[in-house]
């Protein structure tokens, strides 16, 4: 069974005293230092597992910090899931060198037994002494879209994250609620089911089998005209260029949250336009941050862009799903046939055993999503036929294209 819970994040900011900002400070250094420890014992231990290994870290990270019994329990899964993560990457991947992970943000996880949130809008949490207790700053009207999760009791609060930037606080608050009576059920109904394609690229940052273009060509202007920013202000190296490099770093992660927020929206609309229940991306989990820093931004501009789309999927109903990429760039949707040659440039696509020809991002988003309508035909729960959508009408791969009406 798939996901049943509808998750949201509401982002404040909890209102500290000096004391209160300085236990927290303690409480985040101690909580970065067990989640190392516990890593480099799993992965000693060749251990993935959250409970075997918070079993044979336990009784050390009590003796190697101060940090509270469940915040030693919440380190131990931490670090379990990122070295599931290199575990996973290997498998898909055996070229890549991975690594034992390491922690270095400030980041902390929290959960009902480490943070309390009251109802006057002031929030508890512990810390490697005593628990402090702080107001939210919220905003002073009621339009503030946190009330919507905070004044309604139909959202469940659930794990959560306190991160400390630019030296300050702030709480992301995780809720969750049941979705809506027959929408997991619907999801298990593979009769009919429509699916886009998406795939993701530099040029284009995202091109659908639908036909829809979301150019990256000024995401990638503005990311290289912020890099030759820094990269002078860092040659410079005094105080003020700091400041300035801190702020004009604000400015390209707002610029840049904004254009994703937009085309994951595009997205999300050309879904439902078409009646899909699925939005098919390749599978992003074998990339590393170990490109080169431009092919790197643009590889976590995709994985942002992708978490986008399933945030606002997931409300409506529609289902966000992954394929392999092997062979999407270069496989003729027509004929089948996969050759290197099919791919002569970045944007031109001719088959050498067909003819056919195209875009080549629109070529590759119309192979991710027959990938996964061709996987929903080979599963033995399968009521009926998938089908990709196009921008007039659908095709399926045993009886063709069938135009809209």
């Amino acid at each position: 069974m798939g996901e049943e819970y509808l998750r949201r994040t509401a982002i404040t900011r909890p209102k500290l005293t000096p004391e209160q900002e300085r236990l927290l400070d303690e409480t985040l250094a101690d909580w970065k230092r067990a989640c190392n420890v516990a890593s480099r014992v799993g992965w000693a231990a060749d251990e993935t597992r959250r409970r075997r290994l918070q079993e044979l870290t336990y009784h050390g990270l009590g003796e190697e910090t101060r940090l509270g019994s469940e915040h030693r329990i919440l380190a131990a899964h931490q670090a379990a899931a990122a070295l599931s993560g290199v575990k996973q990457t290997e498998a898909l991947d055996e070229q890549y060198e991975t690594s034992c992970p390491t922690f270095t943000a400030d980041t902390m996880k929290h959960d009902a037994r480490t943070m309390t949130l009251f109802d006057d809008e002031t929030v508890s949490l512990a810390t490697v002494d005593q628990r402090v207790r702080c107001e939210l700053a919220l905003p002073d009207d009621e339009d503030g879209y946190q009330r919507q999760y905070l004044d309604d009791d139909s959202w469940e609060l659930t794990e959560s994250t306190l991160t400390k930037r630019d030296g300050d606080y702030y709480l992301h608050l995780g809720f969750r609620k049941p979705k809506p009576t027959g929408l997991a059920e619907r999801r298990d109904d593979t009769e009919d089911r429509t699916v886009l394609g998406v795939d993701l690229g530099i040029v284009n940052l995202a091109v659908t089998s639908t036909a829809r273009f979301e150019s990256g060509r000024e995401l990638r202007h503005r990311h290289e005209e912020f890099e030759r920013i820094r990269g002078s202000l860092q040659q410079t190296g005094t105080e003020s260029a700091h400041r300035v490099i801190q702020r004009i770093s604000g400015r390209e992660e707002r610029y840049t949250r904004d254009v994703l927020h937009r085309v994951a929206n595009g997205i999300v609309d050309e879904a439902v336009e078409h009646d899909c229940e699925y939005i098919a991306f390749e599978d992003l989990s074998h990339i590393q941050n170990r490109a080169p820093p431009a092919k790197q931004f643009h590889e976590w501009a995709h994985r942002r862009l992708v978490d986008y789309v399933e945030y606002r999927a997931d409300a409506l109903g529609i289902s966000v799903v992954f394929v392999s990429p092997a062979g999407t760039s270069r496989r003729c949707p027509e004929c089948g046939h996969t050759d290197e040659r099919n791919r002569s440039d970045r944007s031109t696509f001719r088959c050498v055993d067909c003819g056919t020809t195209g875009n080549a991002d629109y070529i590759a988003a119309k192979n991710v999503g027959l990938r996964y309508v061709r996987r929903g035909l080979q599963s033995s729960r399968r009521t009926g036929d998938g089908r990709l959508a196009l921008k007039s009408g659908t095709v399926k791969p045993s009886r063709g294209f069938t135009p809209s009406d």
